[in-house]
C-alpha cells in the first residue's frame, strides 16, 4: 500500500463514507491510501476475487490516480480489473451490467473541483448503501488501513477496455430518434463528461449514423476545475448559460448535465426549465405504452414522495401502477428490481430504467423526451405545459439550530387540518374541501447536515405560495 505523510485513520474513513457513496475532499480522507484500502474492502464484500471488476473514472484531476490505486487495492485481493478510463457513471453502469461485474466509478458527480468519490455497484449495476454492504465495506478498510493489505497468491491483472461505442449503440437500440422532426438543441455539458458521451450518443462521435439533430455545443471541454460555472444544474444559477443560449440560437430545447452526466435537465425554447416531475411523466407514459403493446399487464412505474402529484396520476391515467417510495438512488435501484418496475422517476432528475438494469440514465431520459417532443410540431414549452399542471416550490433548504423542534412546529400547526405520512420525513395532505384547491408538503431532516428540505405543491400558485410560506415561517422562527 502506498504511504502518506498524514496516514487515513479509521474514524477520518468512515467521515467520506456517506449512505449510497464515498464523497470527500481530495487529500483529506480520499487518498490513494484509502482508495487502496476500500478497493481491497469491494473486492471482498462482493465476493470478486477470481472475477471481473470494472473502474473507470470522469475528469477531475484527481480522478485517474484514485482509479489506479483502486486498481492496485482490487489486483491484491484478487480481482481481474477492467478499466474503461473516461466515462459517464451511467456508461460505467453500462459496463457492469453488459460485463454482469461490480464496478466503481471515480466522481463526486456536481460536487465542486476539490471533492471527489467512488459510486460502487454490485455485478447487473445493482445499488450498494450503507444498509446492503456499503458499511461493510468501509469497515473492512478501516482493518487494512490499520493492519495493511494481505495480497492473494493470485493476484488479478489490470485490462483496458473502451465501451463508449457500444454504450452508445446500446441507447440507440432503446429510443429511435431517427424519424423525429429536425430539432436545434443546444447542450451545456459543465466541462464534465457529458462533453464525451452526447456527441458520441446523439452524434457521429462513435462511428454511428447521423441523426436529425443540431447540436449547438457549449462547455464540451473535460475540465475537472469547471471553469465557467458548477456542474450542477439543480441550482438555478448553473442553468443561466443555457437558457441564454438556447434562446440566441432560436433551439427548439436544452439539455444541461451534471458532472458526472448521469443526470440531465431540460430547457424549452423560451429558456424556461422543464421540471423533472415532468420529464419523468413524459418518460413514464412512453415506456408503459411500449411494454403494455408488448402484452405487459400488472405494469409499475417507480416515483419518489417528492414528484408532482401529476406524476402518480399520470402513470395510473396510462393504465399502470404508481409505486411510491422514499428518497434515494441505491433504494429506488433496489425498489425497481423488487417490483419489476419499467421505469422510475426522481424530482432530483434521476430517472431509472428496467431495460437499463435499474439504474439510472439521464442521457436515456433526454431521448426519450426528444423522441416525444420529435414526433409532434408544438412547441417544447406547450409540450412541457400539458405535464405541469400544478404548482411546485422546488426544494427548499433551511439551516436550523434545532431540526427537531422545527419538525415539531410544524407538527403541531397543521395538526386537524391535514393529513399526516411519515414514510420519509414528514409529508403533510391538506384535508380540503371538494371545491378547494389540494395542497400538500414534505419536511425532510437531512441525514448529515442541521437541515430541513422542504418541497411544496399546490393546485395553482397562490395556494402553494401560501402553505410554502407558513410553513417556512414554522422552519425558521
Amino acid at each position: 500500500m502506498t504511504s502518506a505523510e498524514n496516514p487515513v485513520d479509521r474514524e477520518r474513513l468512515s467521515a467520506i463514507v456517506k449512505a449510497y457513496d464515498v464523497r470527500g475532499i481530495v487529500g483529506d480522507a480520499l487518498t490513494e491510501q484509502s482508495v487502496e484500502a476500500l478497493a481491497a474492502a469491494f473486492v471482498d464484500e462482493v465476493g470478486a476475487a477470481g472475477g471481473k471488476v470494472v473502474v473507470g473514472h470522469d475528469m477531475r484531476d484527481s480522478s485517474p490516480g484514485f482509479a489506479e490505486a483502486f486498481a492496485r487495492g482490487a489486483t491484491s485481493r484478487g480481482a481481474d480489473v477492467v478499466a474503461i478510463g473516461l466515462c459517464s457513471t451511467d456508461e460505467s453502469y453500462y459496463a457492469s451490467g453488459i460485463l454482469n461485474a461490480p464496478a466503481a466509478m471515480f466522481t463526486a458527480s456536481h460536487n465542486p473541483a476539490a471533492y471527489n468519490g467512488i459510486k460502487f455497484s454490485r455485478a447487473g449495476a445493482q445499488g450498494i448503501s450503507l444498509d446492503t454492504g456499503l458499511a461493510a465495506i468501509r469497515d473492512r478498510a478501516g482493518d487494512y488501513l490499520e493492519q495493511g493489505v494481505t495480497p492473494v497468491e493470485a493476484p488479478g491483472s489490470v485490462q483496458p477496455l473502451d465501451v463508449l461505442a457500444d454504450y452508445a449503440a446500446y441507447l440507440r437500440s432503446l429510443v429511435d430518434l431517427t424519424g423525429i422532426r429536425p430539432l436545434k438543441i443546444v447542450v451545456d455539458a459543465g466541462n464534465g463528461m457529458g462533453g464525451l458521451t452526447v456527441p458520441a450518443v446523439l452524434g457521429t462521435a462513435a462511428g454511428l449514423a447521423e441523426l436529425p439533430l443540431e447540436i449547438v455545443p457549449l462547455y464540451f471541454e473535460l475540465d475537472g476545475t469547471f471553469p465557467n460555472h458548477e456542474a450542477n444544474p439543480l441550482e438555478p444559477a448553473n442553468l443561466v448559460d443555457l437558457q441564454k443560449a438556447v434562446v440566441e440560437h432560436g433551439a427548439d430545447l436544452g439539455l444541461a448535465f451534471d458532472g458526472d452526466a448521469d443526470r440531465c435537465f431540460v430547457v424549452d425554447e423560451r429558456g424556461g426549465a422543464v421540471t423533472p416531475s415532468a420529464v419523468a411523466a413524459i418518460v413514464a407514459v412512453r415506456e408503459i405504452a411500449r411494454v403494455a403493446a408488448l402484452g405487459e399487464t400488472d405494469i409499475n412505474v417507480i416515483h419518489n414522495l417528492i414528484t408532482s402529484r401529476f406524476v402518480p396520476e399520470t402513470i395510473e391515467a396510462a393504465g399502470a401502477i404508481p409505486v411510491r417510495t422514499r428518497v434515494g438512488h441505491s433504494l429506488i435501484k433496489d425498489r425497481m428490481r423488487e417490483t419489476g418496475a419499467v421505469f422510475g422517476g426522481e424530482h432530483s432528475a434521476h430517472y431509472y430504467f428496467r431495460d437499463f438494469w435499474g439504474a439510472d440514465n439521464g442521457m436515456l431520459a433526454a431521448m426519450h423526451v426528444l423522441a416525444e417532443f420529435g414526433a409532434q410540431q408544438g412547441t417544447l414549452s406547450e409540450l412541457a405545459d400539458r405535464f405541469t399542471p400544478y404548482a411546485l416550490s422546488g426544494e427548499i433548504n433551511s439551516t436550523v439550530a434545532d431540526v427537531p423542534a422545527a419538525y415539531t412546529r410544524v407538527v403541531e400547526a397543521f395538526t386537524g387540518r391535514a393529513d399526516f405520512d411519515e414514510l420519509d420525513g414528514l409529508t403533510v395532505l391538506g384535508t380540503t374541501a371538494e371545491d378547494e384547491p389540494f395542497w400538500w408538503f414534505s419536511v425532510r431532516p437531512s441525514n448529515t447536515e442541521p437541515l430541513l428540505r422542504l418541497n411544496v405543491e399546490g393546485a395553482d400558485a397562490a395556494t402553494m405560495a401560501a402553505v410554502r410560506d407558513e410553513v417556512l415561517a414554522l422552519i425558521r422562527s
